[in-house]
């Protein structure tokens, strides 16, 4: 099988080392990759939100499978145009990745179909007047959320009304989120756990995927400013056996039933981002693709053949490769930032000791570095990003905190000038559950 990844950070750099795995694999090609990627797969010069061009490359290299990272590329329509070639792709069509590319759209569809999540109201850049008066009478915190796509960080949760306020005008008119914030949701506070629920699905059959919990802010504790995310773990022990039944019955069954009353074509994968509150979860937010660093987590704990139940989603037909087997395993991600990150930082930094962590081609007991946003200086790798590597360790044993350590340990052999990490990824689960934003 050949096999095109679209994308060029950790979450692409996961993706190629586990489909390496397969034994259906003959070639594998990602675009654009990284210095990283590069170690396990033909790196290709090809913007992927380039519709024509994905299409052109894949029909000259006679591409079995297109997998498709980032949320960009499906927003824009790259499923469709490869869809219209008969070339399979593991990701939704442009209608469907509406539930992450609009919030307001992901907010109405779930009111639709009966799907728990926060009350809220929609605005356009031409009713700020109209929302000013609805945050006067709105309970606090609120949270206002950009419409559009904005790197995971287009979210503000306001205590009082003079900061919902202030918030209005920072996306209404200085801007802040660009293009993404000409139309805004307000919605109430969720208190809760942040939990992800991950499922591979064909559009009506689907197979459950290891859950995990993302770290969102930049400082231990969970303060500071949002980032694309600086850490994850799996499994995540707030998501019951209970809270899963709930999840797949009153969340993802209505959503993918939802989405074929509406004629929206869903293959690939659906992220749920949850919390979790007594026992019962409502819907933060969709994601129509691996999450990043959620993906650094959840794709090492697949036992089943990755290349396998992809194809096989992307060609309708996922009951061919049920049940999807999973490891009775741990896996801890810490991503190593660039200091000053999500602001300005530094590039051009050179790496050190990454010898000890090129990636191994079967899973097994131990620590694989993903990169994020690296590139070749010569024969050394340098910075090239703001979320730099994904430090992974994967354990075998029912003890996530020597998975913790593992982590850690590698972490701690791993360099450059003004890295940067957070030092609590994965210990919440060792303690009684926090209260987090729904952010």
């Amino acid at each position: 099988m050949r096999i095109l990844v679209l994308g060029s950070g950790a979450r692409e750099h996961a993706l190629c080392w586990k489909l390496k795995q397969s034994t259906l694999v003959s070639k594998l090609f990602c675009a654009p990759g990284n210095a990283g990627v590069g170690m396990v797969a033909e790196l290709i010069d090809l913007i992927p939100t380039d519709t024509k061009a994905v299409v052109v490359f894949a029909l000259r290299e006679r591409i079995d499978l297109v997998v498709v990272g980032p949320e960009g590329p499906l927003s824009v329509g790259v499923a469709d145009a490869l869809d219209k070639e008969h070339i399979p792709v593991f990701g939704p069509r442009k209608s469907a990745a509406l539930l992450e590319s609009s919030k307001a759209f992901a907010k109405e569809f779930m009111h639709r179909h009966g799907i728990p999540t926060a009350r809220y109201a929609v605005f356009n850049a031409d009713e700020e007047l109209e929302a000013r008066a609805f945050l006067r009478h709105a309970n606090y915190p609120a949270v206002i959320k950009a419409d559009g796509l904005a790197a995971g960080k287009g979210v503000i949760i306001s205590q009082t009304e003079a900061e919902a306020s202030h918030a209005l005008d920072e996306i209404f008119n200085q801007r802040i989120f660009g293009e993404a914030g000409n139309r805004i949701v307000i919605e109430e506070y969720m208190e809760g756990e942040e939990a992800s629920v991950f499922a591979i699905t064909d559009g009506t059959a689907y197979a459950m995927l290891s859950t995990a919990q993302d770290h969102k802010r930049i400082l231990d504790g969970d303060r500071g400013k949002n980032t694309g995310g600086m850490g994850a773990y799996a499994p995540a022990p707030i998501v019951t056996q209970a809270v899963m039944e709930q999840v797949e019955r009153e969340i993802l069954e209505p959503t993918l039933k939802g989405l074929r009353e509406e004629g929206r074509i869903y293959r690939g994968v659906i992220y749920l981002g949850l919390m979790i509150r007594n026992n019962r979860a409502r819907v933060v937010e969709y994601n129509v693709r691996f999450g990043d660093p959620e993906a650094e987590v959840v794709l090492p704990l697949i036992e089943s053949d990755v290349a396998d139940i992809m194809l096989k989603a992307a060609e309708g037909r996922l009951t061919e490769a049920l049940p999807v087997k999973l490891f009775s395993a741990s896996a801890v991600t810490v991503v190593i930032a660039s200091q000053g990150y999500p602001d300005s930082y530094q590039t051009g930094e050179t790496i050190h000791g990454l010898e000890e962590f090129t990636p191994k081609r079967e899973i097994d007991e131990g620590t694989v570095v993903f990169h994020g946003a690296t590139k070749m200086d010569g024969h050394n790798y340098v910075t090239a990003g703001g979320r730099v590597l994904a430090v992974t360790a994967v354990g075998y044993a029912d003890d996530l905190k020597a998975t913790i350590t593992q982590a850690y340990n590698a972490v701690a052999q791993i360099g450059f000038n003004g890295a940067y990490y957070r030092s609590d990824i994965g210990k919440k689960a060792l303690v009684q559950p926090v209260h987090e934003s729904n952010g």
